[in-house]
């Protein structure tokens, strides 16, 4: 049987492995939208407005992308194409390192140092992570606090 300490560097490679899983976002979080062509076999739909209540309508608007692992990944941007956001629910993780660009590796230290194998929030820097749920039906969020327009929360985006 192995020790809580042995376990822990088996736990963090199976981490690394899990977001390493292939997604089909297209900007980094933090990065400008990409301009999407029309909607493709790669599950990219053009971006829509997302309203939001209390008078932040168009505050924000989604385009949605399914990866190859079947995983639904939503990108939220703001009125300059800045991505603010990604949530995300699906049979696998998205790739965390094409969505989180520069932020992976920050994200990547506070991860390891959570006690928590199965969810977690990881909080580093200008950007927050929240990932868990049993295999087959991982959900998360990832975004910019700072960035998030006047009146939209990050609960609104799901």
């Amino acid at each position: 049987m192995m020790s809580a300490t042995s376990a822990r560097p088996a736990w963090r490679a199976a981490l690394a492995l899990s977001l390493t899983v292939c997604a089909s976002a297209n900007a980094q979080l933090g990065g400008a939208r990409a301009a999407p062509a029309a909607t493709s076999a790669a599950g990219i739909s053009a971006p829509r407005a997302f309203a939001q209540s209390a008078g932040a309508e168009r505050a924000l608007s989604v385009a949605t992308t399914v990866d190859d692992g079947g995983t639904t990944i939503r990108e939220y941007a703001a009125a300059n194409g800045q991505i603010v956001a990604y949530t995300w629910n699906g049979p696998t993780m998205p790739d965390l390192h094409k969505l989180l660009g520069a932020r992976f590796e920050s994200f990547q230290s506070g991860a390891a140092n959570s006690p928590n194998r199965h969810a977690g929030r990881v909080v580093q820097g200008d950007f927050v992570v929240e990932s868990g749920g049993p295999m087959r039906s991982y959900i998360g969020r990832a975004w910019l606090p700072g960035a998030l327009p006047a009146g939209v929360s990050i609960d609104d985006l799901r």
